[in-house]
């Protein structure tokens, strides 16, 4: 029910009524607080308050709309409904709320309401299937994004028609070589043919452009084809935090800094408590070098959850900054991934500890006769290896490997400091220019 009037609300009126994401909106359903605080650290003028009651097979909705300001109670509304029916009057409901809010607010597209197509058992389970997939989705580590592919599919299985779940599913298989370190050839596949499929069943649908740009971007290096996709998810609702935050990966990757950190604040700005998000834009000062302030961006990440995948870089940036006692603080126990070994490598190497950056590739490279095709290590990682010891010609060789199978570990070659060593190379530079990040 949150996330269809949440859809509903950011495609209103975009220019006028911007709405804080799910993933930020729910924190405060097992931890809440008063309304101005809520108000306060969500950047929220008005909060729409929900709730759903069940006696026997009937249930009853309310939602009111509360000012933060002075709590004043805008509107309240009721809708009882036979718990059968529920899920096919959900987006009927969705789009009064909408509406209403539209009206309060004075918006001129406030009134009448559009009648919503009504949807079989088998649509409607494949959606709450969907909206599990987006739930682990949004934990970003590997074995999330497993279970996320997983009910994705299931989705799909019980409605093929199913748009979101297809761009979920792509999303999903773009992202899991990332945080596994694993590239497996069927994680491209699959992730190209759900984006394109996802286009096909609804061309209008914002999430589908968005996951059809990572793919042209992570699989093709196709950046001019990417960037006019994020526009187009965008337009299509700029209230969809994950467009923003993407467009300004996309931007990063080319070198853009600027223009990367505005559309980051923009994602920042529609999904406040979003860890991925703020990691995001951690990485975004990491590669314009901006150490100090990617150290307390990341900071404030690990803050809110120790683990999180995405915050490992703040360990980098500490070395850059020679502050070597705390990079190797940062780091827990041993993990055997590529993604591990290659970034301590690098830290050892920024520290002038040669030998101990010589055991991280060794380690690395022990890892990657272990993992053989179909399921090789990212490439990418094992040429930052090979630099952090001063082997640049195993670097190279490596890279243009990557540029055959793994496209996508190449995305940063332009900004990631880790390839400095190979810059005055004309071999690198003649690499850059056919990723199309020589511009």
């Amino acid at each position: 029910m949150t996330e269809e009037v949440i859809t509903e609300i950011g495609t209103l009126n975009p220019e006028h009524l911007r709405v804080i994401a799910r993933t930020s909106v729910m924190t405060y359903q097992h931890n809440p607080k008063p309304l101005t605080q809520i108000g306060r650290e969500l950047g929220a003028q008005y909060v729409l308050e929900g709730s759903v009651r069940r006696s026997g097979n009937k249930v009853r909705v309310t939602a009111q709309l509360i000012r933060v300001q002075d709590q004043t109670h805008l509107w309240a509304r009721e809708y009882d409904r036979e718990l059968k029916d529920l899920l096919v009057l959900q987006s009927d409901i969705a789009r009064h709320t909408a509406d209403d809010i539209a009206a309060a607010l004075g918006e001129r597209n406030g009134g009448a309401v559009k009648e919503a197509t009504l949807l079989t058992d088998e649509a409607f389970e494949s959606h709450d299937l969907y909206l599990r997939g987006l739930y682990f989705w949004n934990r970003r580590d590997i074995d999330s994004l497993q279970r996320a592919i997983d009910y994705f599919q299931q989705a799909i299985d019980k409605d093929p028609q199913n748009a979101r779940a297809w761009a979920g599913l792509a999303d999903s298989y773009a992202l899991i070589g990332g945080f596994g370190g694993i590239e497996r050839p069927e994680y491209a596949v699959n992730a190209k043919a759900a984006a394109q499929r996802a286009l096909q069943l609804d061309p209008k649908l914002a999430e589908a452009h968005t996951a059809f740009a990572l793919v042209r971007e992570n699989y093709y290096l196709d950046w001019r084809t990417a960037e006019q996709e994020y526009q187009k998810a965008i337009a299509l609702n700029p209230s969809y935090a994950t467009a923003h935050q993407w467009y300004a990966e996309c931007l990063m990757f080319q070198g853009r800094f600027d223009e990367a950190l505005k559309e980051s604040d923009r994602a920042r700005e529609l999904d406040p408590l979003s860890l991925i998000i703020a990691a995001d834009r951690g990485a975004i000062l990491f590669y314009s070098q901006q150490y100090d302030r990617a150290i307390q961006e990341l900071l404030q990440v690990r803050e809110m959850e120790p683990n999180f995948p995405s915050s490992g870089l703040i360990a980098l940036a500490y070395a850059h900054e020679g502050m070597f006692d705390k990079a190797l603080a940062t780091y827990g126990p041993a993990v055997d991934s590529s993604w591990y070994w290659a970034d301590r490598a690098q830290l050892y190497a920024l520290a002038g500890r040669r030998a101990d950056a010589q055991k991280m590739l060794d380690e690395l490279l022990a890892l990657q006769r272990r993992q053989p095709s179909p399921q090789p290590v990212n490439l990418g990682n094992v040429a930052i290896a090979y630099l952090a010891v001063g082997k640049n010609e195993q670097a190279l060789t490596l890279l243009e490997q990557a540029y055959k199978e793994q496209p996508r570990v190449l995305t940063n070659l332009r900004v990631n400091p880790a390839y400095d060593p190979l810059r005055s190379d004309p071999r690198f530079q003649d690499l850059l220019q056919r990723c199309g990040l020589d511009r």
